[in-house]
């Protein structure tokens, strides 16, 4: 009995193996090291240029009436007003990290009319003037930006400015029409002034991808200029000065980004080994 089951155990275990020939066994794979990926925040020059139209709301205008000594006679205009404007724009900036970026612009606002009043004695009588210019400006802005983060193809972002603005007045002609010394109109006119003057700047937009070079840019921008020279004396009135204006803009424009395309290298897995049975 003994014999027997030594015979059927041997037997079974013989079988056991030649069946576990023919089963394969995959062996472990080797464990690779996967490379590092390195992802660079953006960075980099840009160039943009923009276009706009301009809201400008004229903050009043001072002259001295019927003398050219400072001091004396200083009167307001009763009212003043500047027509809107297109601008143009362009400049140079620098994309510090992925949310701050600087730039500086160079904006030229085409000509905006003006139009304004005054009060004065005319004849020992209440008389009224009809005045009429316009100006011009270019505006040069040191600017930084903070975007808020990339949601899709769209990054908002705010920001602020600070520069000067060149304000260039055209002549003011001055026309009286009620002088009851003179009959009908009669109009004088002041050479007009210009110069630099303070500007600060608030803004927000977004930028939209387009490529990734290349940016589109929707945004608003407040811009405060300070007051200045406005015209000279002539006969009857003058010097005067405006003090300063608000414009508020739209604008729209692109920004080209040099080395936006740069990607950093991705990830590919290594080959599967061959197996052989």
């Amino acid at each position: 009995m003994r014999k027997f089951l030594a015979g059927a155990f041997a037997l079974a275990l013989t079988a056991n193996t030649a069946n576990s020939a023919d089963l394969y066994e995959p062996q472990p794979e080797p464990i690779l090291d996967a490379p590092e990926v390195t992802v660079q925040e953006a960075s980099g020059w840009y160039l943009r240029g923009d276009v706009g139209y301009s809201f400008k709301k004229s903050r009043g205008v001072e002259f001295y009436q019927g003398s050219a000594t400072p001091g004396i006679g200083l009167a307001d205009f009763t009212r003043s007003s500047l027509r809107d404007s297109f601008t143009l724009g362009g400049g140079v900036g620098y994309q510090i990290n992925s949310y701050l970026r600087t730039d500086v612009t160079f904006d030229y606002f085409t000509k905006s009319k003006f139009s304004g009043g005054t009060v004065g004695i005319c004849g020992g009588v209440t008389c009224t003037s009809s005045d009429r210019s316009d100006m011009e400006a270019y505006s040069l802005m040191a600017n930084v930006y903070v975007d808020l983060g990339t949601y899709g193809y769209f990054t908002p972002y705010v920001g602020g400015g600070i520069g000067g603005t060149y304000v260039k007045w055209n002549r003011l002609r001055n026309t009286i029409c009620d002088d009851p010394t003179v009959p009908g109109c009669y109009s004088s006119e002041h050479d007009g002034k210009g110069r630099w003057r303070f500007t600060a700047a608030l803004m927000a937009g977004a930028s939209v991808d387009i490529t990734c070079n290349l940016k589109a840019d929707l945004g608003y921008r407040f811009r405060y200029v300070d007051g200045g020279d406005m015209f000279g004396y002539a006969v009857g009135g003058g010097p005067g000065r405006d003090k300063g204006f608000y414009s508020h803009e739209a604008r729209v424009g692109a920004r080209y980004v040099f080395g936006g395309c740069d990607t950093p290298v991705a990830y590919e897995p290594p080959p599967e080994p061959i197996v052989y049975k």
